[in-house]
């Protein structure tokens, strides 16, 4: 038991550490290839922020455990919205871009509800996945033209992007691929020991702990950005990660293996993503002087993220 925490804990912070040495990585070599700063903001940045998530849905797919894999995505969009928008917009407002307003928003909205009409019959095939990687190759491509047509706000994600030499990009993406592959393989296994021995479903263990593991980078880039002043980039990023989450994380679990759901499942944890993106939504289009995430806002999120975690734990005890 001590073991398979130690296991998760250690996981975790490795998982974190590994994924911004990748993340480093991977922008290095991009870029000692020719590829342009927008560019790899747009793309590599924009995934790697899901590197944590996409390799723990790997190792538990190929374990065996797809339900794992589809508690890990569900939940960590249910943590990026209600946990990590949450406590960020506490600390400061969350201003609303237009371009957040015209693409992200209704982008993920439209993800949303194709996933839930994928799951109706409660089983994600692999047909299922690779309609979703077909979506997010389109919703790429639309944001590269998106961004092209509007160079300011490329700009200002290229200026995001800091510069590595070629060595020090090969060694911090070997290291980073490496450490993500066993910190992923220790969290997964840690995971399944504590859900097999309290007698927890995997999916609820990966709804919960492995969740909020796993979005850790993004409440830490969110509240960090806060706190910098960069009030403007928390949003699209928790936005464009959720995004991703679905299209990315899901799609390569269920390409390895296909995801069986039970009925309470889809319509308690999807449901209650579902529910958490439309209030999101519904904070972002209100029409107001001033359209942004405040404390108010941020206090009725985490209040949801706490009924939400309450009806877990009502449920599986």
């Amino acid at each position: 038991m001590l073991l398979a925490f130690g296991a998760i804990i250690v996981g975790l912070i490795l998982l974190v550490w590994s994924a911004d040495k990748f993340i480093d990585g991977s922008v290095g070599l991009a870029e000692n290839w020719g590829m342009s700063k927008a560019m790899i903001g747009l793309t590599i940045v924009s995934l790697g922020t899901s590197a944590p998530e996409i390799f723990v849905s790997i190792m538990a797919a190929t374990g065996g455990n797809p339900e794992l894999a589809f508690g890990n995505a569900v939940g960590s969009n249910i943590a990026n919205v209600a946990l990590v928008l949450g406590v960020t917009a506490l600390i400061a407002a969350l201003p609303v871009k237009q371009g957040l307003l015209k693409q992200d928003l209704p982008a993920l909205l439209a993800v949303t509800f194709i996933t839930a009409f994928l799951l109706r019959d409660l089983i994600l095939s692999q047909d299922d996945a690779f309609v979703l990687i077909g979506l997010l190759v389109i919703l790429m491509y639309l944001l590269f033209r998106y961004k092209k047509e509007h160079p300011e706000e490329a700009q200002s994600e290229a200026e995001e992007v800091e510069d590595f030499e070629l060595k020090e990009s090969i060694f911090a993406f070997t290291i980073g691929l490496v450490v993500l592959v066993v910190s992923s393989k220790m969290l997964v296994w840690g995971a399944i020991d504590i859900a097999t021995q309290f007698g927890i479903s995997q999916i609820v263990i990966g709804l919960t702990i492995v969740a909020i593991g796993t979005s850790l980078p993004e409440l830490a880039a969110s509240v960090a950005s806060a706190r910098r002043g960069h009030h403007d980039i928390a949003l699209g990023n928790i936005i464009g990660s959720n995004i991703l989450n679905i299209l990315a994380v899901l799609s390569v679990a269920a390409v390895i293996q296909p995801i069986n759901i039970t009925q309470e499942i889809f319509f308690r944890d999807y449901g209650a993503m579902t529910a958490i993106t439309l209030l999101l939504a519904f904070f972002i289009i209100l029409p107001r002087k001033v359209r942004q995430l405040a404390r108010l806002e941020g206090v009725l999120l985490l209040l949801c993220y706490a009924a939400y975690m309450t009806m877990l734990y009502l449920e599986t005890t």
